[in-house]
């Protein structure tokens, strides 16, 4: 009787532990069985991403549950994640009034000047006569604009004095050179409408124009090559004119005008070949004289025509060799 019972005891004991065995293998069916739904679902949900990205209001507004979660991705192969690295550091914006500038300079035109020293005195200004300075943010990028024609003594000491006071300014700049091929009359005006495009091609973010004549040099670093709110006038005192202007209207020599104010007057006049009658009007472009007002619709930067021939970035400046064409032949008079 007792092994009787054993062996049905027995029995009964290995039938409950088969149906657990049972039990877990088909709770183990369907735990994988529902996982794989899940993972479906979300395949899903990352495949209708990239349409949805295109929607920022839609994208903007998806809830993910991690909070580090990344936009679904776009399709595109992506870049391999960089390891967290040292940022660079938002610097503040440049003061108004840099502290580094010294005042009145001497200025002087007699000791040799080659172009190998001014390139050891200014290590920071890159190829193309770009500087930008590496402890703030200026407000400003000014294009330096100079036209140009067998002057290359001046050039030089010109590089050598305004490339450290541009440093000392804080500016972010640079300098372009635009040099008049051939040997027919001058054109200032023309050359700077030219200055200021081919500027423009190398760098879009310029918004401000400082135009000078290549023999001005200022004497007081807090002369500032900036724009302002009105086109600016920078040569009020030459020694040459016993430091005053030679006449009420003179806005020669050196001016800035941001790209607003150059294209409201539609840059400058290409008309004028030789030297002088251009500052005159310009100076009526920004005043507005009637008879200028009929003539800078049609002779401007919207008109200005010639053919760049070279574009070479030496150590200090960018010099651009442009064709601009040559003066009319007027009918004799008689």
């Amino acid at each position: 009787m007792s092994r009787l019972l054993g062996g049905t005891l027995e029995r009964v004991c290995k039938a409950v532990l088969l149906l657990c065995l049972l039990h877990f293998l088909v709770a183990v069916i369907l735990y994988f069985d529902v996982y794989a739904q899940h993972l479906a679902f979300f395949s899903r949900f990352s495949a209708r991403g990239p349409a949805r990205a295109l929607h920022p209001a839609a994208s903007s507004s998806t809830n993910f549950s991690r909070p580090n979660a990344t936009v679904p991705s776009s399709g595109l192969p992506e870049a391999p994640s960089a390891r967290p690295g040292p940022t660079a550091p938002i610097l503040p914006p440049c003061p108004d009034s840099p502290p580094g500038l010294v005042g009145r300079l001497l200025i002087e035109f007699t000791s040799p000047m080659p172009l190998e020293r001014v390139q050891r005195e200014n290590p920071g200004v890159l190829l193309g006569g770009r500087y930008t300075p590496p402890d703030c943010a200026p407000a400003q990028t000014v294009a330096v604009i100079i036209p140009f024609r067998h002057r290359e003594h001046h050039l030089r000491y010109w590089l050598h004095y305004l490339h450290p006071i541009l440093r000392r300014q804080r500016l972010r700049y640079g300098v372009y050179v635009i040099n008049q091929h051939g040997e027919d009359t001058f054109n200032r005006a023309k050359l700077l409408n030219v200055g200021f495009l081919e500027a423009l091609k190398e760098d879009a973010t310029y918004d401000c124009f400082i135009f000078s004549d290549v023999d001005l040099v200022p004497m007081d670093d807090r002369n500032l090559y900036r724009c302002g709110d009105q086109p600016r006038h920078f040569a009020i005192a030459m020694d040459k004119f016993g430091f005053r202007l030679p006449y009420a209207g003179y806005f020669g020599g050196v001016s800035g005008l941001s790209k607003a104010q150059f294209l409201r007057i539609n840059g400058f006049p290409n008309e004028y070949w030789g030297w002088g009658g251009e500052d005159d009007d310009i100076f009526n472009r920004f005043t507005k004289i009637q008879n200028t007002k009929l003539t800078m619709k049609r002779d401007g930067i919207g008109s200005v025509r010639y053919q760049v021939l070279e574009v070479s970035r030496q150590p200090l400046f960018t010099n651009i060799t442009v064709d601009i064409g040559r003066p009319p032949s007027w009918p004799p008079r008689g």
